[in-house]
């Protein structure tokens, strides 16, 4: 297990993000899956972490996509 949980700051960003109509549907997958961590030992599953991980590798990736990202990411099973 992880250990960790979706931070407060993360938490509000992805609320913001899933309620932004212009958000990318990856930004509001990520959001979906820090908000469904925030307060829980859940750990991010497979195809998530490799969206995270995706994500956090694109160049062009908005700040916003990283942040969000780098929670889910963190929040995965290490041994992965």
């Amino acid at each position: 297990m992880a250990g960790k949980s979706t931070g407060g700051k993360v938490a509000s960003t992805a609320g913001r993000t899933l309620g932004n109509a212009n958000a990318s549907a990856l930004q509001r997958s990520l959001a979906g899956s820090a908000l469904a961590q925030a307060g829980t030992a859940k750990v991010t599953g497979k195809a998530m972490e490799a969206k995270a991980s995706a994500a956090l590798k694109n160049a062009n990736a908005s700040a916003v996509t990283k942040q969000l990202a780098g929670s889910v990411t963190s929040q995965s099973i290490k041994k992965r």
